[in-house]
């Protein structure tokens, strides 16, 4: 008989938090670390943001709320939906969640046994294949390659859907990679899953509000053909510089809602009071801020690219959203996992190995732009002499 905790062998982990735990250990030995692993703005929560949190703690909003969470963020959350994509959202397909990580978790186990099969992104956020292999499920990939600009082709995902299919997850803009999909990859997709009305779509838009130069976010909340088989992801952390508030969400169709609120329940009972009360006032307040980090992320991105293309070796894609770039290393002749530990070791740069998020990132690392210009400047120069000593 298998022992209980056997499918823990299946959870794999993000690899990101095991290079911030080794950066700050080096840090705390005296090392000068740059760290470029992390995948957390460096700015600080907005100030209105702050001021409205501690005004919740002094009036006395130390409680638990409805495990759905509150409903005038619900219905902030909805309306800002609204407002950005053009596609009613109803407050009462919002659930609240302590990061946006428990609506990827919830939507594989409410999807994924034995048998059935889970299309996910790789290279891609490690925890979606991780979670995958936990249910039971078998992890499909769908392939994101350089040369397409870390897109998907719809021809190619359509043709691995099978009867087995259950759940199909997207990222756009996306981790690692920085890549954006194009409206019309979406539609062709959406057309073909027109045949295939039993696979649910996962849709992770966390980096929604982060896209450079003429780049619009495509929402699959836009689409009404499948509203009734959509999830979507997205929250805080990232546009607010929220990471350490723990809040995002998920809208939900209508007859998938009442379980993921009893997963909610079973888990972890409800959100966090006064961070909601922080979310509320960063839909309501203004948006200022979010405009001003998304174009510090652009300059950045520019000179971490420029830098990057650069070196002996390597070769960079100019990234359309989020802030990562997702090198090309394999002029280097040095495999991901060994390049990422001699840039940490050696030259005092965290970066993590492209094999974190799947087996498609071999020959390539990914770098977060988010650190300051100066920083970036610093970590390539390292990099070079890195390289040149070989």
């Amino acid at each position: 008989m298998p022992h209980p905790v056997a499918a823990l062998d299946r959870l794999g982990t993000e690899t990101a938090f095991e290079v911030l735990a080794r950066a700050q250990q080096l840090s705390a030995q005296g090392r000068d670390i740059i760290n470029l692993g992390i995948g957390q703005p460096d700015f600080r929560t907005p100030a209105h943001i702050v001021e409205a949190a501690k005004r919740a703690l002094d009036d006395g909003h130390h409680g638990y709320t409805p495990a759905a969470g509150l409903p005038a963020l619900r219905e902030a959350v909805a309306q800002d939906l609204t407002s950005r994509h053009e596609a009613a959202v109803d407050p009462g397909s919002v659930l609240i969640t302590p990061g946006a990580k428990p609506i990827m978790y919830f939507a594989i186990l409410l999807f994924g046994e034995p048998g059935v099969e889970i299309m996910y992104p790789n290279p891609g956020f490690p925890i979606y294949e991780s979670v995958i292999a936990y249910s039971g499920a078998t992890p499909v990939p769908i392939e994101l390659h350089e040369s397409a600009g870390f897109s998907f082709d719809a021809e190619q995902v359509l043709a691995n859907v099978t009867e087995r299919t259950r759940l199909l997850i997207l990222n756009s803009p996306a981790n690692p990679t920085g890549g954006v999909v194009p409206a019309e990859q979406i539609e062709r997709l959406l057309d073909g899953l027109a045949a295939y009305p039993d696979v649910t779509i996962l849709s992770d838009e966390i980096y929604s509000r982060i896209l450079y130069g003429e780049r619009t976010h495509v929402s699959l909340l836009r689409y009404p053909q499948i509203r009734d088989r959509l999830i979507v992801i997205d929250g805080w952390s990232k546009t607010y510089a929220m990471t350490g508030w723990r809040l995002g969400y998920g809208v939900w169709p209508a007859n998938l809602f009442p379980h993921a609120e009893r997963l909610a329940v079973n888990s972890y009972s409800c959100p966090s009071a006064v961070a909601q009360h922080a979310g509320l006032a960063a839909l309501h307040g203004p948006q200022d801020a979010v405009e001003e980090m998304r174009q510090a992320f652009d300059e950045r991105r520019r000179i971490i690219v420029a830098g990057l293309n650069s070196l002996p070796g390597v070769r960079c894609a100019d990234p359309g959203g989020a802030f990562y770039v997702f090198p090309n290393i394999e002029g280097t002749g040095i495999d991901a996992g060994a390049l990422q530990r001699r840039l940490m070791e050696e030259a005092g740069v965290a970066v993590v190995a492209g094999t974190s998020f799947g087996r498609l990132g071999e020959g390539y690392l990914r770098f977060s732009y988010a650190n300051s210009a100066e920083n970036i400047r610093a970590a390539i120069e390292r990099i070079r002499s890195l390289l040149g000593a070989g």
